[in-house]
């Protein structure tokens, strides 16, 4: 060691990332790899004179402040030293012109390029991002090619992770943020590369994993984004044959319709039919305020809320009266079949966490987020195992 250099792994909202780091400030950032051990196999083969060490107090700002940032939060990295001691000149005015786009904005190569003082060295421009070594703080992700699109990255995950850290800090590219293409069971992930990843990043739930069996998430089948959560209301805290009673009774009042009730129906509808099929007055006005959301074009269609990120659709449909993040997230488990879905506040998550780690306490939502992140970006499956852990023998 002949400068002291040292590393650390951290959480964030994409995965375990690491920084190292010298006496002249930050020497790299590595975000996350397929599991932790490939993300510290990966930063000591970049650095091959690091060693595990304790964070100093400038570079436990810097970590919090990156973990802030891709949370979704305000956070300002620009003061964050960097030792850029053997970094090619040009590359140097590159990310220094990089720095200075802020969250949620971006970029063409080209802008940088004319930023960096080198107007129509865009293909140079990308080059040296490829080889940006202070990922997150040097915002390559926030450089698009032209027209607005995502372009490349040389990160874990490619394009998938750029669009994703876009989406986390509000800014839009003109391609849709890349999803893995629908499995036959109508999942936006493969099941088999979820589990492969969950084993290795955590040997608690690789034991669920092993005493469980196979991954085996089952949809329910959805026509439209109205209905889906019209049904959601319904069955709210109840059991699943009144539930299902109810609902079909409200199906019953408008025999008209196949895919059963349109907004119009419901809001065409009085009290009193309502009332008759055994609605409370509570979800009965839930029932019109989704329905009015749904006119106003507030709810999105199906295929529409395919295109859309996992928050923005939370964002939407929780406005309605009655619909709490809880039942957006099952939305996007059970209808939508996303990937990365972590409902901390469900019990019967909570209540498997505990159950697989051996706590006689159910976790905090705050420590279930924390740590979840390891399972990035296949939380839905690991919510899944820990529902499924319940219905194992308990010793």
């Amino acid at each position: 060691m002949t400068d002291g250099r040292q590393f650390a792994v951290f959480d964030t909202a994409i995965g375990r990332c690491a920084v190292a780091w010298g006496p002249g400030g930050i020497v790299g950032v590595q975000l996350p790899e397929g599991s932790e051990r490939a993300t510290r196999a990966r930063i000591a083969k970049r650095f091959p004179d690091v060693r595990d060490g304790k964070p100093p107090p400038a570079v436990k700002r810097a970590i919090r402040d990156m973990a802030a940032l891709l949370d979704g939060k305000k956070a300002d990295l620009s003061r964050i030293a960097l030792d850029m001691d053997g970094v090619p000149e040009f590359h140097r005015c590159v990310y220094e012109a990089a720095r200075m786009i802020p969250a949620g904005a971006t970029l063409s190569y080209g802008e940088v390029a004319k930023r960096a003082g080198a107007p129509g060295a865009a293909r140079a421009v990308g080059q040296a991002l490829g080889r940006n070594p202070f990922a997150i703080v040097v915002p390559c992700h926030r450089v698009l090619a032209a027209g607005g699109k995502l372009g490349g990255f040389s990160a874990n995950g490619g394009v998938s992770t750029k669009a994703r850290m876009l989406e986390i800090e509000g800014a839009r590219a003109s391609e849709a943020p890349s999803r893995a293409p629908a499995t036959a069971a109508g999942l936006d992930f493969d099941p088999r590369v979820a589990v492969k990843h969950l084993r290795a990043a955590d040997d608690a739930l690789a034991r669920i994993i092993d005493a469980v069996g196979p991954l085996a998430i089952e949809l329910k089948k959805t026509r439209t984004l109205f209905g889906a959560l019209a049904e959601a209301i319904v069955y709210q805290q109840l059991s699943g044959k009144a539930a299902a009673t109810i609902y079909s009774r409200v199906r019953g009042l408008f025999p008209g319709s196949k895919d059963g009730p349109t907004p119009r129906h419901i809001l065409s509808a009085t009290d009193a039919q309502l009332r008759s099929a055994g609605l409370s007055r509570a979800k009965a006005a839930a029932l019109r305020d989704l329905a009015r959301h749904a006119q106003g074009g507030e709810i999105p269609s199906l295929a529409a809320a395919r295109r859309m990120g996992d928050e923005e659709i939370v964002e939407r449909v929780t406005r309605v009266r009655g619909i709490g993040r809880w039942t957006a997230e099952m939305l996007l488990i059970f209808r939508l079949g996303r990937g990365d879905v972590l409902p901390v506040h469900d019990y019967g998550v909570r209540k498997g966490f505990a159950f697989a780690y051996g706590k006689r306490k159910l976790p905090a939502p705050k420590a279930l987020e924390k740590h979840g992140a390891r399972w990035r970006p296949y939380r839905t499956a690991a919510s899944w195992y820990l529902w499924r852990a319940l219905d194992l023998p308990k010793k």
